[in-house]
């Protein structure tokens, strides 16, 4: 493995370890309505239970977007966040999440799964409802009256209660273990953390879900990000077993202390700021650079900004998307961005 390679490598992580989606083929999902020719029609009136419930029953795609998948605390003022988790952050993504416990740990994401949870099945009973990811991990929402427990022994994905206020679903989860991260930026939690979603099926096939975090020892306020998503008509879950990572895990050092020393002029992080169109992006279309006080910051969408670390005086990790190559033209202009994964080199390309 190469010097560039090595430093690579956690980064890429972050997009390898992401499960492509199931696809059955040629298998309809039984019970969906469907338009004269064939396909899901998912602007028809939500289901509901023999009780007469909301039915939020079905495979979902349910998250945050993009951009703040990478930072969830987007939301908040750099005052918000208490100077403890904003330097954890800052360490975590110097490392290149090399110690990212749901990527390259391969533990269960707790926090993530709830305002990340890609394709989530979801089972309910007038008492419980239970949610499966492909990861093998699973949740238990309690609808039967029980209360929050006091003192709950810390869980990787928490304990969670439920109770319906009319069509809508409210979830309280609390007990979650401080071993897991909210985001890809590394931001802490604490075990004070309490999380309240709310579930409101708008139809057939969409989803609203707004997520409320809660953590005073690392937050000086609550915020709320936005994790609906679609009925995934058609395909099932497939599961992953993420176990190469593990395996892999002792081989990701970090920066080395050459990469450690890199500094960058701010004249010449000037010439990086800019919008950059992305050629063939899938999960997103643009890439925004700015700098501050030096700093030069990336988001996606427009939204999530995550500090870039350099690494040389051209490449930089934000760790996600990718590590971020700026490349010149012909006239020595900074005109492209080369962003690197595991699975391709995409090029983005800088709006003149």
């Amino acid at each position: 493995m190469n010097r560039r390679t090595g430093s690579l490598v956690a980064a890429i992580l972050a997009i390898a370890a992401a499960p492509t989606t199931a696809q059955w083929i040629n298998y309809p999902t039984p019970g969906i309505p469907r338009t004269a020719d064939g396909k899901p029609n998912l602007t028809t009136s939500a289901p509901k239970t023999a009780d007469g419930k909301p039915d939020l029953s079905g495979l979902w795609r349910l998250g945050v977007e993009v951009g703040i998948s990478a930072n969830i605390t987007a939301g908040l003022s750099a005052s918000d966040i208490k100077p403890w988790a904003t330097a954890l952050s800052r360490k975590r993504l110097e490392e290149f999440g090399k110690d990212d416990p749901e990527i390259t740990g391969c533990k269960p994401g707790g926090p993530r799964h709830i305002t990340h949870g890609g394709l989530t099945k979801i089972v309910q009973t007038p008492g419980l409802i239970v949610m499966l990811y492909e990861d093998l991990s699973y949740r238990q929402i309690f609808l039967d009256g029980r209360p929050l427990p006091q003192d709950p022994n810390p869980d990787w994905m928490g304990y969670s209660i439920g109770h319906w206020d009319g069509d809508i679903l409210v979830v309280e989860s609390a007990g979650f273990n401080d071993r897991t991260w909210l985001d890809f930026a590394g931001h802490p939690h604490t075990e004070a953390l309490r999380i309240i979603e709310r579930y409101r099926r708008l139809d057939f096939g969409h989803m609203d879900l707004q997520v409320t975090l809660e953590d005073t020892a690392a937050y000086s306020k609550a915020w709320t990000v936005s994790a609906g998503g679609r009925l995934a008509a058609d395909t099932d879950l497939l599961e992953y077993v993420c176990a190469e990572n593990e395996k892999d895990r002792a081989h990701l050092i970090g920066r080395t202390s050459e990469e450690k020393a890199v500094t960058v002029a701010p004249e010449i992080l000037a010439k990086y700021v800019g919008v950059y169109d992305v050629r063939g992006g899938r999960s997103f279309q643009n890439v925004n650079v700015t700098l501050s006080e030096g700093q030069l910051f990336v988001d996606l969408q427009g939204k999530g900004r995550v500090p870039m670390i350099p690494l040389s005086e051209t490449l930089f990790s934000p760790r996600f998307p990718g590590t971020c190559e700026f490349a010149k033209d012909d006239n020595g202009e900074f005109t492209r961005m080369l962003i690197h994964s595991a699975e391709e080199v995409l090029t983005a390309v800088r709006r003149r």
